[in-house]
């Protein structure tokens, strides 16, 4: 069976003036063209070539020698060369662009965007992407707590936190109390495991342990202060959402953070504030 959407070896079936059909097996019904200008010198019939099968601007089943960039079921980061009235077409690495359509964009993307996507079969048995690319994610990961990985942000949701393609691969997630809208859709981030499930699916941050972040919380705490002439409008009494708001910080992180500026005297709390000392 010719596979759509997959490389995979055939043979060649018939010559033509256009190009060459190849399929399964010498004599087999189901056949499919390679164009002429893609037929490696001195092709005879009977030979086995590898090609990929994809469908031409006219939905017709065709294949190639090119290299696709990504394969049935695979994930790979392309690049948007243009949106149009039904979504965006990607380069693929072949002549006919890969559409993107909106319904399958987690963003809205713009011309010259690189973003993950997964190769699927639609509907009308065509090849698409997608930014929904969850299902295609491998949750057999090499890695264990404590080791620093790398991924791409390919959802947020308010309920669970930030889903992270860790090497554009394995299943990630950094966890709705860790994340405190540090990234966006689309964004490499640099991450810590900090939990391995039964499943395989990592848990992540993008903070260092407590201890070792406060220093830099500290820092942000000073830097928003300073944007507000040196008083800020709420102590650590203020509520969760507040905190986050402005700062992008837990409230156990901010008061941890406040409390160090405290202890070093670069800061005075009041009833309704937090002053900067000079």
């Amino acid at each position: 069976m010719i596979e759509l959407g997959k490389k995979q070896e055939l043979t060649v079936i018939k010559k033509t003036d256009f190009g060459i059909y190849l399929g399964e097996e010498p004599g087999a019904a189901e056949r499919v063209l390679l164009p002429k200008k893609q037929v490696p010198e001195g092709t005879a019939a009977g030979d086995k070539l590898t090609v990929f099968v994809y469908r031409d601007s006219k939905d017709r089943l065709i294949c190639t020698t090119q290299e696709p960039k990504v394969q049935l079921g695979g994930l790979a980061v392309l690049k948007v060369v243009q949106v149009g009235k039904i979504g965006a077409f990607l380069d693929w690495g072949l002549e006919k662009d890969l559409l993107l359509p909106f319904r399958q964009q987690t963003r809205r993307v713009r011309e010259g965007d690189q973003v993950l996507a997964a190769l699927y079969i639609d509907k009308s048995s065509r090849l698409c992407a997608t930014m929904n690319v969850y299902e295609y994610l491998e949750t057999q990961s090499p890695y264990q707590k404590e080791d620093r990985v790398r991924g791409t942000v390919y959802e947020i949701s308010r309920e669970f936190g930030a889903f992270v393609a860790v090497d554009n691969r394995y299943s990630g997630l950094i966890p709705r109390k860790d994340f405190h809208g540090d990234a966006s859709i689309g964004d490499v981030v640099e991450a810590r495991v900090t939990a391995v499930h039964e499943d395989g699916k990592l848990d992540l941050s993008i903070r260092e342990k407590a201890y070792l972040q406060m220093d830099q919380d500290a820092q942000t705490v000073l830097k928003v202060i300073d944007e507000f002439d040196g008083v800020l409008p709420f102590n650590d009494k203020a509520s969760p959402e507040v905190i986050e708001r402005e700062l992008k910080l837990s409230k156990n992180a901010f008061k941890r953070a406040v409390g160090r500026l405290l202890k070093e005297g670069k800061i005075e709390i009041t009833e309704k504030s937090i002053r900067r000392k000079s």
